[in-house]
């Protein structure tokens, strides 16, 4: 498993499991000749979006940034739609560590389609229980009401199996919140109404967790926004805020998603100063 310490933070990426989604609405208007330079595809014209929940190690506590793509929660169809070939080794994963899912006192949930939550519930005696006991489920109050009460077009990733279960244990916030020392979870909306960012600073360090509206790399250009996004004019807005933000930071920008990093350092030009890549991966 690949690491980096940024400050007072360790963060390690876990293996939460991988789907393949259609390019071109990862990258809504923009064309195939210029995306796939950045990224590669498939025959079928998909690319690889890993699920990796990132494990936060910060101030004796253990975060988890989303929660992967989750075990036996999507049909034969599902999986072979969203061409999930590998579901998460989160147990395994947490065992490299030393830990436990009962050692995650906090889950960070940028949104709640279904890539990014399917992993907060797992089965159990034929039972749907909260994959992470012990610990607080954060996510903005806009989420989570449209979460429970979606609408006719995100009743398709808004699944009941994911947040009944967990009811009890999650914490809603409105604009931001400060969830330790110098980490905050920032309500953006873009890609779904409630969706939200995380930025990390410690002095001179930071790191930003743009999550879905910039899902990986070769999405850095801030007009690049995904056909997915409900909200694709205030996606290029929030990204063009939070670019700059980090940009004159020297931020690192970390990824659930992306297939060939899992960590960019950019300059106050933007141009790549550090990087932290990920092994090519043989699905089991």
């Amino acid at each position: 498993m690949e690491s980096l310490t940024i400050g007072r933070a360790r963060l390690t990426w876990l293996n939460g499991g991988v789907t393949h989604m259609d390019g071109g609405a990862m990258f809504g208007v923009v064309p195939k000749p210029l995306w796939s330079k950045k990224y590669p595809v498939n025959e079928k014209n998909q690319i690889e979006l890993r699920t990796d929940p990132i494990l936060l190690e910060l101030d004796g506590k253990n975060l988890l940034i989303d929660s992967g793509i989750g075990n036996d929660k999507l049909s034969d169809k599902q999986r072979r739609n969203f061409g999930v070939l590998e579901e998460s080794h989160i147990d395994s994963s947490l065992k490299q560590r030393n830990l436990t899912r009962e050692d995650i006192d906090m889950v960070l949930m940028t949104h709640l389609h279904f890539d990014h939550a399917c992993g907060l519930t797992m089965w159990e005696d034929n039972e749907l229980v909260p994959a992470f006991p012990n610990a607080t489920i954060y996510t903005s109050e806009v989420e989570w009401n449209e979460m429970k009460n979606p609408n006719i077009r995100s009743a398709n990733t808004y699944w009941e199996i994911n947040w009944k279960p967990v009811e009890q244990l999650v914490h809603t916030f409105q604009e931001s919140t400060e969830i330790l020392p110098g980490l905050r979870m920032v309500h953006t909306s873009g890609h779904s109404e409630g969706h939200s960012i995380i930025l990390f600073e410690d002095n001179e360090e930071t790191f930003i967790h743009m999550a879905d509206i910039m899902p990986t790399h070769a999405h850095q250009n801030v007009l690049w926004a995904l056909a997915y996004d409900d909200y694709p004019v205030t996606s290029v807005h929030e990204k063009q805020k939070w670019m700059g933000y980090g940009y004159e930071r020297q931020a690192w920008y970390v990824f659930y998603h992306d297939a060939e990093y899992r960590a960019l350092q950019f300059n106050e030009n933007g141009e790549k100063m550090n990087e932290l890549g990920r092994p090519a991966h043989t699905y089991k």
